[in-house]
């Protein structure tokens, strides 16, 4: 189970998820209440462990700024949340993650387009009660899919999680992997300690238990 902490923008954040286990941390380029310089961003990863990976959270901003920004930080990989094509992801290289916004069936279809590392499917939060963490009707999205969909490429789900409904997302969709910012936050760009580390040892125990049975 891969495990990304997004929106780092402080250093003790970074070394708290560094320290939980947590696979990847994201640093957002783009606007949101999140979003550091690539100076900030630098003087973080700098002072990281060798893991957690880096990766730089992008949207719509020029492949070459992207490159440049990406030598400049340290970025092991970029997540991509604009109209990027495979063109812009080839430029790219073998570095990319394509998130896709998911509001119906046909959306998970998409999966299967786009010639990159990974991709992000955001939306996991319409099918879930993020009160009680169990997984709910939504918005017709039957996330049962991705278990049968080939990509051909890892599938990282997103948008809404917490600690709360973690597992039963794991449960749901049997992802390659889960990202979450906000849903581990005490106020938008400060990470809870407690929230990262319920968030990391929840979804690695559903891994487990999917993984086992």
């Amino acid at each position: 189970m891969w495990i990304k902490i997004c929106g780092i923008t402080r250093l003790e954040d970074a070394l708290s998820a560094a320290r939980f286990g947590a696979d990847a941390v994201g640093f957002v380029f783009a606007d949101s209440p999140r979003r550091v310089s690539p100076v900030q961003a630098r003087d973080i990863a700098g002072e990281m462990p060798g893991r957690p990976a880096r990766v730089g959270v992008f949207v719509d901003s020029p492949p070459e700024e992207v490159l440049r920004i990406a030598e400049y930080c340290g970025l092991d990989l970029v997540q991509l949340h604009g109209n990027e094509d495979n063109e812009y992801c080839d430029a790219l290289g073998d570095r990319a993650i394509k998130a896709l916004r998911v509001a119906e069936k046909a959306d998970l279809l998409k999966v299967r387009d786009y010639r990159c590392r990974a991709v992000l499917l955001d939306g996991y939060a319409k099918t879930t009660n993020s009160g009680n963490g169990n997984g709910g009707g939504g918005a017709g999205i039957d996330w049962k899919m991705l278990r049968v969909i080939k990509s051909g490429r890892p599938v990282i789900v997103a948008g809404g999680l917490q600690p709360g409904n973690v597992a039963a997302a794991v449960k749901e969709t049997h992802p390659y992997g889960v990202d979450v910012s906000s849903g581990v936050e005490s106020a938008p760009g400060i990470k809870d300690p407690v929230l990262m580390y319920e968030f990391i040892e929840r979804a690695r125990k559903a891994d487990y238990e999917v993984n086992d049975n």
